[in-house]
């Protein structure tokens, strides 16, 4: 393939941001590891942190690349139903709408469940390093809020569904 036919990505400034995001989490996440296994099996002695440390990182990562794969369309979809409306625009347009709707209220359910255990964890700390246990939903809180402005404004803007994942299919 020429590089006049390789489609340019073009990604946004927040986008950029969860990238490097999960790029940091993923790399603090390896060193604490790969330390904490040499540490283990070479001197007999880990750091506690270390495990802690990476299951903060590991939540917060895994919500981030939620909430940034949303836009650019790459959560699971299931296409093979809503490609037969292709053809018939008025139960795409419904279709369309109904999906979002879906979205926006597992968002919210998602949201209220995640700030529930904020609530709850703002009044204690983590066992080894001491952080607020409210750092462990809250990203599950914050991601819930972006994917469900995002399909908001979406719904609002009359955003078609983008089928492109059909050729993915199996």
């Amino acid at each position: 393939m020429s590089t006049a036919e390789t489609p340019v990505r073009r990604t946004s400034g927040a986008t950029r941001l969860a990238e490097n995001a999960m790029a940091a989490c993923l790399g603090v996440m390896a060193v604490a590891v790969f330390t904490n296994v040499v540490l283990r099996y070479g001197f007999g002695d880990g750091l506690p942190a270390s495990e802690e440390l990476s299951r903060l990182l590991f939540v917060w990562m895994v919500f981030i690349g939620a909430a940034a794969a949303y836009p650019a369309g790459e959560h699971m979809v299931f296409t093979s139903l809503v490609a037969m409306l292709a053809d018939k625009p008025r139960a795409m347009a419904a279709a369309t709408v109904l999906i979002r709707v879906l979205v926006i209220a597992a968002c919210v359910m998602l949201g209220w469940g995640a700030w529930q255990q904020v609530v709850v964890g703002m009044g204690s700390d983590s066992v080894v390093l001491k952080y607020p246990v409210a750092l462990l939903p809250l990203p599950a809180l914050l991601c819930a809020v972006a994917i469900g402005v995002m399909a908001i404004v979406e719904l609002i803007r009359r955003t078609p569904l983008d089928l492109g994942h059909a050729s993915e299919m199996e």
